[in-house]
């Protein structure tokens, strides 16, 4: 049956409430509306990749988001993250996606954290309760540590894989972490989970498509040495796929 759509020409603060996420109804039904004005979901990093899912999963009406991210806004972020601008320049990024969050959807639960993840803080965090966690780390450490964590405590998760160095929108993908290749932080991800043992049935971004090593950047960052040059597009088209996995399995689609 046809769901109704709310008249466009009426007002009211009920009826925008209607309105804004008519169409997701339509598509995904009451209930799975429901289901998701319901969900509580963690995403950790909220850069090029993060950003995207956590500003898609708002939009599309989950109830509860939690932000982890320890970075300010740089200069070098505003080629494609969603709230770096240059008057940004310097502001916590959870802090300012929160303030965004807020305007885009009031109803949802929005809990900014502006701290790095270490292997310590893994099991607390997760301790809070949540029904999905988007992993968009680029350090392996704690990125291991994150997976590690959801698994044990039987939590669903998705994680990126490398998104830098590549062009080719088409070559981007779900596998299963053991399934990645042509990708170096999944390489890197992979060797530290067989020192622990074996390499675990994950859910992965990636992109089949070899980076470009002519794009190969040097960091002077604490936790990172490298990195490549990164367009809009491709960093945004993986955490839309992210996003849309989290959607369909929390509204059961």
């Amino acid at each position: 049956m046809p769901i109704s759509m709310p008249d466009a020409g009426s007002s009211g603060p009920e009826l925008m409430n209607e309105l804004w996420n008519s169409r997701t109804v339509a598509l995904l039904g009451p209930e799975g509306e429901s289901r998701l004005s319901q969900a509580r979901v963690l995403v950790v990093g909220v850069g090029g990749v993060g950003g995207y899912v956590a500003e898609m999963l708002v939009r599309s009406g989950v109830g509860s988001i939690t932000l982890l991210d320890s970075d300010a806004v740089a200069p070098s972020n505003i080629n494609r993250q969603l709230v770096a601008t240059h008057s940004a320049i310097g502001e916590s990024k959870v802090h300012l996606f929160a303030q965004r969050f807020r305007e885009i959807n009031p109803a949802c639960e929005v809990t900014p954290l502006q701290e790095f993840l270490t292997p310590d803080t893994v099991a607390p965090l997760l301790s809070r309760g949540f029904d999905f966690v988007a992993d968009c780390i680029d350090t392996v450490a704690p990125k291991v540590a994150l997976l590690r964590g959801c698994l044990e405590a039987h939590v669903k998760v998705i994680s990126s894989m490398g998104a830098g160095g590549r062009l080719d929108p088409t070559q981007v993908r779900y596998a299963r972490l053991r399934e990645t290749r042509e990708d170096g932080l999944a390489r890197a991800v992979r060797g530290a989970f067989k020192k622990q043992g074996s390499v675990p049935d994950i859910k992965v971004v990636y992109s089949t498509e070899a980076p470009r090593r002519a794009a190969l950047l040097e960091m002077q960052m604490q936790n990172k040495r490298s990195s490549f040059g990164t367009l809009a597009t491709i960093p945004a088209i993986f955490g839309i796929y992210m996003a849309n996995h989290i959607i369909r399995s929390l509204s059961q689609q």
